[in-house]
């Protein structure tokens, strides 16, 4: 194995320049710009008047050398089976990644790479889903080096399973040998428009209002806003509708942008054992998955996409930082339900999509919308008196609050075929969750003293995925056939709980 050492792209300095910039933009807006509207008011001027723009230039300088040290010291290479990076000016770090360990490889394209045919390398292992942070991050590289990056960890591997000797193939043969992906998946334009269209996505654009706010909370006048809005709030209820309308249309219009770029030209495809997803304009992601960490497949439907047969399929899949967006994986961000059946076959070949529900009882039913009632009712007489006639609207949410019972209980169901369970549920959006048996950390079945009197339980198992596990629930089941699940599940020898049940 060579030991040959590879460096950073220049153009690393300006993207940990930028990168540090970011994590203190607020900051430097609170330096820059309310400062400077003060400024006005002076008289004169004296030179500490100017003291934060001077710490602002210094904290600038600081930043700026920070990510040209960092790209100077950085430096990669290949030794016996491992990936090895130093780094460090005052406090030199090392660390060694063994090759075996690497989960997977996952790219990114931003705007500053493009121009110089380079990408960012995230290295994933099976250790960095308990850290805040991927296990390396190699900021810019060229295309070749992150190939051979690829190169290195297939001889690797092979070579730990004594498949191939250090003779057996070349690296030039590895780095150039001929693509063997297999397409699998490509989003048309017009279902991302769709899906732009319908992501809900303005909550993104509502949390990052969120978020400015909370950092310019000591300065934003809440007073004088209060004020302004009683006095709008005079113009009366018309005028008020409209604006909040103009306001919800234009997040929507920007939570539509963001969801285009972000899933724009998204394929997917197939290589050996991997699932390999591109997507971004902006910024072109490549994300990795190996097939053998893929934990569960969950399809995700809500109202408005099913009602036109769409829906979203997404891979729960073990490892992955805490801080990765892509922990929990849109493999099928949307796509006809008719239609998901083949891809999925291709990848997931053990896994049974239609399998035969074993669907919830019609007793169940009450238990799907009594609990509502229940805090409900209160809520409803009490605006409807104070606030008379117009409260009396509310009655309306009755049946909306029967109807969405009646579809979740029409909607829960289990399966079990071979080694598979199947679940199926829904709150508002429907949720259909396929898992294999030996990937359940856990299953749990619950009763109430309500359910046992109608010989009724609860069913949840748990998966690893990221930090906390993704977790799967159908509500008010048969007993005996939630019985016959844990009986299933128990010769696998892991650890069953049935809560009120002795063990």
């Amino acid at each position: 194995m060579s030991n040959e050492r590879f460096k950073l792209h220049p153009i690393s300095a300006a993207v940990n320049f930028i990168k540090g910039l970011k994590d203190l933009i607020f900051p430097f807006i609170f330096i820059f710009v309310v400062n400077g509207f003060q400024g006005d008011s002076y008289e004169g001027g004296h030179w500490t008047d100017f003291v934060p723009y001077i710490v602002g230039f210094l904290v600038l300088t600081i930043i700026l050398g920070s990510g040209i040290i960092k790209w100077k010291r950085f430096v990669y290479w290949f030794e016996e089976d491992e990936l090895r990076i130093e780094y460090g000016l005052f406090v030199k770090k090392k660390r060694y990644i063994p090759f075996e360990r690497i989960q997977s490889l996952n790219y990114t394209e931003s705007i500053l790479h493009r121009p110089f045919k380079l990408v960012k390398v995230t290295i994933e292992t099976a250790g960095s889903g308990s850290a805040k942070e991927a296990e390396a991050e190699l900021t810019a590289i060229t295309r070749e080096n992150a190939k051979r990056i690829e190169a290195e960890m297939a001889i690797a591997k092979k070579r730990k399973a004594n498949i191939l000797t250090d003779e057996a193939i070349s690296m030039e043969d590895q780095i150039h040998e001929t693509d063997t992906s297999i397409p699998i998946f490509k989003l048309s334009m017009k279902d991302l428009i769709i899906l732009a269209t319908t992501s809900g996505g303005i909550g993104v654009v509502f949390s990052g209002v969120a978020v400015f706010m909370s950092q310019f909370s000591d300065i934003i006048p809440y007073e004088k806003i209060y004020d302004e809005f009683v006095v709008f709030l005079k113009f009366g209820f018309f005028i008020v509708a409209i604006s909040i309308f103009v306001f919800l249309l234009f997040a929507w219009i920007i939570s539509v942008i963001l969801t285009t770029l972000n899933y724009y030209q998204f394929t997917i495809v197939q290589d050996n054992n991997q699932i390999i997803l591109t997507r971004g304009l902006l910024e072109k992601k490549k994300v990795s998955i190996p097939i053998g960490r893929v934990q569960g497949i969950r399809i995700v439907e809500n109202p408005l996409r099913q009602l036109f047969g769409y829906c979203t399929v997404i891979v729960e899949s073990a490892g992955g930082s805490l801080e990765d967006q892509d922990k929990k994986i849109r493999l099928f961000p949307l796509v006809k339900k008719s239609e998901i059946k083949q891809p999925l076959n291709k990848l997931f070949a053990d896994f049974d999509f239609e399998p035969a529900w074993t669907t919830s009882p019609n007793e169940a039913k009450p238990f799907y919308y009594r609990l509502d009632f229940l805090w409900m009712l209160p809520v409803i007489a009490a605006v409807s008196y104070f606030y008379y006639p117009y409260g009396l609207l509310s009655l309306l949410l009755i049946p909306i609050v029967l109807l969405l019972g009646l579809w979740q209980h029409h909607s829960a169901g289990f399966s079990l075929h071979r080694n598979q369970l199947s679940l199926r549920y829904r709150g508002i959006s429907k949720y259909t969750f396929f898992i294999e048996k030996k990937r359940m950390q856990s299953l749990e079945m619950t009763q109430s003293p309500f359910q046992k009197r109608k010989s009724l339980a609860s069913i949840e198992t748990t998966i690893k995925s990221g930090m906390l596990g993704a977790t799967a629930k159908v509500d008010h089941l048969k007993v005996e056939d939630i019985e016959k699940v844990m009986t299933w599940y128990e010769p696998s020898g892991h650890e069953v709980i049935e809560k009120g049940q002795p063990h």
